[in-house]
């Protein structure tokens, strides 16, 4: 093999590594962030369901209005 080939094979293959590593590095950070957007928003189901039972149970709950 010429040296200029091998040169050149060599810059591509670390090129192709480079590539493939940033490849694994935004897949790791796009699961990262489904998580935390899929975790977001089951959090803020539970926090208006909570909500909705509170103002709820202030609804049935009856009124003091005066003192003992």
């Amino acid at each position: 093999m010429k040296p200029q080939a091998g040169q050149a094979e060599s810059l591509f293959s670390r090129a192709r590594t480079q590539s493939m590593s940033l490849d694994r590095i935004i897949s790791e950070r796009d699961a990262v962030n489904q998580a935390r957007e899929a975790k977001t928003a089951r959090l803020r189901e539970l926090r208006l369901e909570k909500e909705a039972e509170e103002r709820a149970a202030a609804a049935v709950a009856p009124k003091h209005t005066g003192k003992r």
